[in-house]
């Protein structure tokens, strides 16, 4: 018998207000080799404050997944006013 969080289910890794950050963390979790899809992207085109889209991936490569993401996050560059008190 499966366990609850089976290898062969899916699950939501990230939920993005804006479809293009969506877009390019699924392109790093894809350049990695890891499949994803996103779910709700035109949704959230069409009403971008209401629905999130959401990053989904197999759920044994969900480890790997978050460390990719969470490694791309550290990368960004601070936006203005970050650095003030």
């Amino acid at each position: 018998m499966d366990s609850p969080q089976s290898s062969s289910e899916f699950v939501t890794v990230a939920k993005f207000l804006d479809p293009a950050e969506a877009q390019m963390a699924a392109g790093a979790l894809e350049s990695e080799g890891i499949e994803c899809f996103l779910q709700g992207e035109n949704a959230n085109t069409i009403v971008p404050m209401v629905f999130r889209t959401k990053l989904v991936v197999n759920g044994s490569d969900e480890a790997a997944a978050r460390e990719i993401l969470d490694a791309a996050e550290a990368m960004e560059p601070a936006t203005e006013g970050d650095d003030e008190a």
